[in-house]
C-alpha cells in the first residue's frame, strides 16, 4: 500500500503545509468556527494538529501509543509556536529513518514510518484548509494536484476501507461507487459485510454511480470540505450519499 508519490515529497508536504498552517494560525482569530467542521474552530484545529504530532512523536520513540501528551501550548506559548515547534521534532524524527523502517502504526498494512510520512501531509494539507477557509476563500492556497490524488488514495483505501471497519459500521444498502480524478480510478463497495476500496485501471460497469472532478476537490469533497456541487456523479445518487455518509463517520 504505497504512496502514490515519493515518500520524500511528502516529508517536504509535511513540512510546506506545517509552516503555512502555522503562518495563517497567526493571522485569524481563533474562534472562527472552520466551515468543513461545524463546531470547530481555528484554534482548537491548531491545537489538535500540534498535539497529534506529540502522539506520533512519542509513539515512535516508545514504540507503544501514548496514552498521555501534551494536548495544548504553555501558557505563555503561541499557539503557532507550540505547533511549529511540534512540527520541526516529527520531521526530524521521521527525516531520521528510511520510510521503509518497521515501526508502530493503527494500520495493520503499512508498519513503516512511510506510513506517518504520508498520514502526517495530509492531516496537516486538510486542516491547513480548514484554518484558511475560516479566515475566507480567497484565503485558501490550492492543494498541489498531486499531493491531492495521494490524499484520494489515503481516505479511501485507509479511512474508507480501514478505519469503518475498526469502528463496525457497515453501509445499510449494497452498492459500489467509482471516484476517477485525473487519470486514476478507485472502486469502493459498501455492504452489510464491511466496507472495502481499491486501486483500479477503469471504471468497471458494475459499478452503481461514479463521482469526478479535479484532484483537490475530490480530495477535499471525500473529506468534507467540499460541497458536493463541487464534484460530478453520475448514476444512483443514493449510492453517492451512502458513500459520502459513511465517510463522515470514518474521519470524524
Amino acid at each position: 500500500m504505497r504512496a502514490l508519490i515519493d515518500y520524500g515529497r511528502l516529508l517536504d508536504v509535511l513540512g510546506v503545509q506545517g509552516e503555512l498552517l502555522a503562518d495563517s494560525a497567526r493571522d485569524v482569530q481563533p474562534d472562527l468556527p472552520v466551515p468543513g467542521c461545524p463546531g470547530l474552530t481555528t484554534g482548537e484545529t491548531v491545537r489538535h494538529v500540534a498535539s497529534v504530532y506529540r502522539m506520533v512523536l512519542g509513539w515512535l520513540r516508545d514504540g507503544r501509543r501514548p496514552r498521555q501528551w501534551q494536548r495544548a501550548p504553555n501558557r505563555d506559548e503561541d499557539p503557532a509556536d507550540f505547533l511549529r515547534s511540534g512540527l520541526r521534532a516529527l520531521i526530524d524524527e521521521l527525516a531520521a529513518h528510511d520510510p521503509g523502517e518497521p515501526c508502530p502504526t493503527w494500520w495493520p498494512e503499512d508498519t513503516s514510518y512511510g506510513f506517518w510520512y504520508r498520514r502526517m501531509a495530509h492531516e496537516t494539507t486538510v486542516h491547513r484548509v480548514d484554518v484558511q477557509a475560516a479566515a475566507g476563500e480567497g484565503a485558501v492556497h490550492p492543494v498541489p494536484e498531486d499531493v491531492a490524488e495521494d490524499g484520494v488514495d489515503e481516505v479511501l483505501t485507509l479511512w474508507f476501507g480501514h478505519r469503518l471497519t475498526v469502528l463496525g459500521v457497515s453501509g445499510s444498502r449494497r452498492g459500489q461507487v467509482a471516484v476517477r480524478t485525473g487519470d486514476r480510478v478507485w472502486m469502493t463497495r459498501v455492504g452489510p459485510v464491511g466496507t472495502a476500496a481499491w486501486r483500479s485501471a477503469a471504471a468497471t460497469s458494475v459499478a452503481d454511480a461514479e463521482v469526478t472532478g479535479a484532484p483537490a476537490d475530490v480530495y477535499l469533497w471525500l473529506w468534507g470540505r467540499r460541497p458536493v456541487h463541487q464534484v460530478r456523479s453520475s448514476g444512483d445518487p443514493d449510492a453517492v450519499a451512502q458513500l459520502w455518509a459513511l465517510l463522515r463517520l470514518a474521519t470524524r
